[in-house]
């Protein structure tokens, strides 16, 4: 019999008790605005294990008592979705623009991110007050104007998501790891809904190429890397009228995990 999803995230909760802390403000120093980034996607049932094998050389971030803290991003595209199609065409030098509220401080963030084709990235960003706020604030205005492709008047809500975020630093302080998970998703245009919580997608980000510990964990458990961006998933699986070919691989990815969490398939 398959295990609950609340049950596997106990489990993590307790392998996340053995990590030493960190705190916010000892974070300051591993910001990496400017860095490059590994994505890794595996199965829920697969976290644990990994966990347990990092734990000796991490460092967990702990928020109000917490080793996880909630997220709520809402992204901002054209109304032909110009944002969403540069990406899942493979468009190497690429933009989002999204809106980021960190639940666990209330603090909400009007972020660009953008991607060159060296396949690093950098992101700007201001606080605002409130999602809301961007479409009426003379501030976020000029942000848009002076570092994005694209002004206030061209962009409108369409995908929203939600997900908890397990934050590690390693002992060295040159890497940060963020593992998102129970991610779900809201398509302002159309009214629908995804949960993809039986995928857990895991960020490597360094500034430069210096040794990762997180690298050989996963070379041992033969993890690979792989592209994974939460707003096109998200539209993709919220919204079949979007084109996706480039995306049928890793949506196919999701659904065997899917699988996996169900027991319906052997691991």
């Amino acid at each position: 019999m398959s295990e609950t999803r609340e049950s596997v995230f106990q489990q993590i909760n307790n392998v996340l008790a053995t990590y030493p802390p960190i705190s916010l403000e000892e974070m300051s120093a591993v910001k990496l605005m400017n860095r490059i980034d590994t994505k890794f996607v595996i199965p829920l049932v697969q976290l644990k294990p990994l966990l347990q094998t990092a734990a000796s050389q991490y460092y967990v971030q702990v928020l109000n008592g917490k080793p996880t803290a909630a997220y709520h991003t809402i992204y901002l595209d054209t109304d032909d979705h110009r944002m969403y199609n540069l990406h899942q065409t493979g468009r190497k030098v690429r933009q989002k623009i999204r809106v980021r509220t960190y639940e666990e401080t209330g603090v909400t963030f009007l972020e660009i991110k953008n991607k060159n084709n060296h396949g690093r990235t950098k992101k700007k960003r201001i606080e605002v007050p409130s999602f809301e706020s961007v479409f009426h604030s003379e501030e976020a205005s000029q942000f848009l104007e002076q570092q994005s492709w694209y002004t206030i008047d061209q962009l409108h809500p369409h995908v929203e998501n939600f997900f908890d975020r397990i934050t590690l630093i390693n002992h060295g302080m040159t890497e940060r790891l963020t593992i998102d998970l129970g991610l779900r998703f809201h398509n302002y245009d159309i009214d629908t809904r995804a949960d993809i919580g039986h995928c857990v997608v895991i960020e490597l980000k360094r500034d430069g190429l210096t040794h990762s510990p997180m690298q050989d964990i996963f070379l041992d458990m033969r993890i690979l890397p792989g592209g994974f961006s939460k707003y096109c998933i998200g539209s993709a699986f919220t919204n079949p009228a979007l084109r996706h070919n480039n995306l049928k691989e890793k949506m196919h990815r999701v659904e065997r995990f899917r699988q996996m969490q169900e027991g319906l398939l052997v691991m």
